[in-house]
């Protein structure tokens, strides 16, 4: 592959997905495409950048889905988690108690652990939810890991990485050498493939969106795309969840970071009153009363879990 080969390849992977690749990044392009040439019985990466240029719908997909990184796993860092338990789900129980309805989005959700830590977190809190509705939209950019999300299959190496052994067994059954999760937590995700750079109006607006470790690998312009994209889908008083490591700060002014909770934004308080053109719904302050029901404890999560308010029924 020549320099200006890859000169266009870096051009081809930043406008077809986002992913800004430098010339230090290289000998990663070489390593990850090479496996896309033998598997296409190509003789080298020259050629796959050729056939890339004549517009092979084939090869652009493989090579997309080669260059993306998928690196996931069950309840990946406790934090975020923390914030949706003791932050998220409170806030929103308080200002959805009338619709019974959250919609989650987990954006490059890879093969599914995020998405399904989310529902499994959520099921936690049913019995102090009763007849809510919940609608978890998972997606990514490969279309092989949404068919590994949706199958809901995993190896015993990816249920031992960061997956409670309570949950694995409430929530799991052995088929073979893998582990199924069960159709009650896969029932409540919906997994569709999806580029970030393409128009997602359709997918309608969402009270969390998690879009974690997705950012880091673009460039700025782009990540700013993204989060006007993602800010549009959120609800005026909804949450967006980035990664440890990353900040709307900066970038885009559409949200502000929670200074105590690492990865958490709320959407600025301009922005929010430009969007829903009324007074900023700002954070719900969670009741402590007493409830009668509350989930038991997640194990990868460290503090005791918050009360939630419970719901009133005719019987007081």
């Amino acid at each position: 592959m020549t320099d200006s080969e890859f000169a266009w390849l870096c051009e081809f992977l930043r406008k077809r997905s986002g992913l800004a690749l430098s010339a230090e990044k290289r000998y990663l392009a070489e390593g990850r495409l090479g496996a896309v040439c033998r598997r296409h019985a190509l003789p080298d990466l020259g050629t796959l950048v050729r056939r890339l240029m004549a517009g092979d719908p084939r090869l652009e997909t493989a090579t997309i889905e080669a260059m993306t990184t998928n690196e996931t796993l069950f309840f990946r860092d406790a934090c975020p988690f923390n914030h949706v338990r003791d932050v998220v789900l409170p806030a929103l129980q308080s200002a959805r108690r009338a619709e019974r309805v959250l919609r989650i989005w987990c954006a490059g959700a890879s093969s599914g652990q995020e998405p399904y830590s989310i529902a499994m977190l959520i099921d936690e809190f049913r019995p102090i939810l009763p007849g809510w509705r919940f609608d978890i939209l998972a997606t990514d950019i490969s279309g092989e890991m949404v068919e590994r999300g949706r199958s809901g299959l995993y190896s015993q190496f990816e249920v031992q990485r960061g997956l409670p052994i309570r949950l694995l067994l409430k929530h799991f059954a052995r088929q073979g050498d893998r582990w199924r999760l069960s159709d009650r937590i896969r029932q409540m995700v919906t997994f569709k493939t999806h580029n970030l750079l393409d128009p997602c109006q359709h997918f309608g607006q969402f009270d969390l969106i998690l879009c974690r470790n997705l950012l880091i690998y673009l460039d700025r312009p782009t990540k700013g795309a993204v989060l006007e994209a993602l800010h549009r889908q959120m609800r005026p008083d909804g949450f967006l969840m980035l990664g440890a490591t990353e900040t709307a700060h900066g970038v885009s002014d559409l949200f502000d970071a929670d200074p105590d909770r690492r990865g958490l934004h709320r959407s600025s308080k301009a922005a929010a009153r430009a969007v829903s053109g009324e007074k900023v719904m700002r954070p719900v302050a969670v009741s402590s009363a007493p409830v009668r029901t509350r989930p038991a404890a997640l194990e990868p999560v460290q503090r005791p879990p918050l009360r939630l308010v419970t719901q009133k029924t005719a019987n007081g």
